[in-house]
């Protein structure tokens, strides 16, 4: 936890990729992560592939199915992960939904977490009220940040109670429909921006789903401390592979 803590207090907007564990090719996962911070990323978020991603756009979708058929699991992961800490030193968390980690055991997984050296979860279907009472002890006892996501639809009274349990980053959902990029944000998303930095939340929002490229990486940084990409990096993932990751932010911050 304290590595995004630590790298939330840095003068700059900040950059978090996403990809999924196990794509495009299933050994992938631990060289991705490793040139993601050669290549500038500030916080590296791993998806945990799961057949039923509800929130997820086609893009993330497919490079979970694809993860699955290669033979990515729970297990596998925490196996590659293995020594990582060795070589990164940036905020790694494991965005995933609560089915797969259910399944390994909540508190087993947590403790794989912090042997391994992952600083948070963001699992986007386990709501506030059943972490507070079944879980955060948990998370707190493995030093794990759980990072909560909030909508345009998401109630003030919500936000502030996510705000008052959160001990890094808020996690700023771009819009309510699924996961994609975008070319840039319409006025109405730009408004949702204003509208919650003037709620003078006390944690730092990053913002999710639809950056793609720097007009959006501009937009969604004027008020909020970073952003998060996800399908527009998969997306290259596949055409061009784990090892020519610099390019890529090229057309996004630099």
């Amino acid at each position: 936890m304290k590595r995004i803590q630590d790298k939330l207090k840095e003068d700059k907007k900040l950059l978090s990729i996403y990809f999924t564990a196990g794509f495009p090719k299933l050994e992938d996962t631990k060289a991705i992560i490793q040139n993601l911070e050669k290549s500038g990323a500030d916080m590296v978020e791993i998806g945990l592939p799961f057949s039923d991603p509800l929130a997820d756009g086609p893009t993330i979708q497919a490079s979970s199915t694809k993860a699955l058929q290669n033979g990515m699991t729970s297990d596998l992961l925490f196996q590659q992960l293995k020594g990582i800490r060795e070589t990164v030193e940036i905020p790694l968390l494991i965005m995933g939904y609560f089915n797969p980690i259910l399944q390994f055991g909540v508190e087993n997984f947590c403790k794989k977490c912090q042997e391994t050296g992952i600083d948070g979860l963001i699992i986007p279907d386990l709501p506030l009220e059943i972490y507070l009472s079944e879980y955060e002890p948990i998370f707190k006892k493995y030093q794990l940040a759980n990072i909560f996501l909030i909508t345009p639809q998401t109630s003030e009274e919500k936000i502030r109670q996510i705000d008052n349990h959160t001990d890094t980053f808020i996690y700023m959902v771009s819009s309510s429909s699924v996961t994609g990029s975008k070319k840039e944000f319409d006025e109405k998303q730009q408004d949702y921006f204003e509208k919650i930095a003037s709620m003078k939340l006390k944690n730092p929002q990053i913002i999710g789903f639809g950056i793609s490229n720097k007009t959006t990486f501009s937009q969604a940084t004027k008020f909020q401390k970073g952003v998060i990409i996800g399908s527009h990096f998969i997306n290259y993932l596949e055409k061009q592979g784990s090892y020519s990751i610099k390019p890529f932010f090229d057309d996004i911050r630099y």
